[in-house]
C-alpha cells in the first residue's frame, strides 16, 4: 500500500526557460502514471555511484509495490557493492519519449520482512514466472528504493510533471 503520511509536492521540472515548459500546472500528470508506468515495466535501469564516484548503470528486474521499487542480485554485483557504500539510485525506464526518473534510496531488506519477502515472491512468479521463493529475497542483497524526487512526461511541453517527497 502506498504510504498515506507521505505526500508529494507536485509541479513543473526545473527545466531552462529556453524550452519553452509551461509556467502554470495545467496538464500535470497524476500519480497514478508513475505507478502503473513502474508495475507494468519488465526491465528498470538502475544507477549507483561506485566508490570513486563515477555512475554505474544497469537493467534489473523489479517488482513495483506499495510505491517502491524492491529489486536485487548477487551481493558480488558492482551495483551491489556501490549501495553497500552509498544508497543513492537513479532509476528510469527504456523509453525516451515516455519517460519517468526516480531518484531516491535504497534499503536492504532485512530477514525479519518474511511477509513481504513472500509478498515478493509471489509477485515476482506471476509477472516473470522465475519461481521465485521468499527465502530468496531474505538471503540478502534485495533492496527497497523509495524515490524522493520523480520527473515524468508523456509530452515534454505540456505535462512535464516533477514529484517531491
Amino acid at each position: 500500500m502506498a504510504d498515506p503520511k507521505r505526500k508529494a509536492k507536485v509541479s513543473r521540472p526545473q527545466i531552462p526557460a529556453v524550452y519553452g515548459l509551461p509556467k502554470h500546472n495545467k496538464g500535470l500528470l497524476p500519480w497514478s502514471h508513475v505507478s502503473e508506468r513502474m508495475a507494468q515495466a519488465q526491465v528498470y535501469w538502475i544507477t549507483t555511484v561506485d566508490p570513486s564516484g563515477r555512475p554505474h548503470a544497469t537493467p534489473v528486474d523489479g517488482l513495483w509495490l506499495d510505491d517502491r521499487l524492491y529489486f536485487g542480485g548477487s551481493q558480488e554485483t558492482r551495483r551491489n557493492r556501490n549501495l553497500a557504500q552509498n544508497p543513492a539510485v537513479c532509476v528510469h525506464l527504456e523509453s525516451g519519449s515516455d519517460v519517468l526518473i526516480l531518484n531516491g534510496e535504497v534499503q536492504e531488506l532485512g530477514k525479519e520482512d518474511r511477509e513481504l519477502a513472500q509478498r515478493l515472491a509471489n509477485a515476482s512468479n506471476e509477472k516473470y514466472g522465475y519461481g521465485t521463493k521468499a527465502d530468496d529475497y531474505l538471503a540478502g542483497g534485495t533492496f527497497a528504493f523509495r524515490p524522493q524526487k520523480v520527473i515524468a512526461w508523456k509530452r515534454l511541453f505540456k505535462d512535464a510533471t516533477r514529484w517531491e517527497f
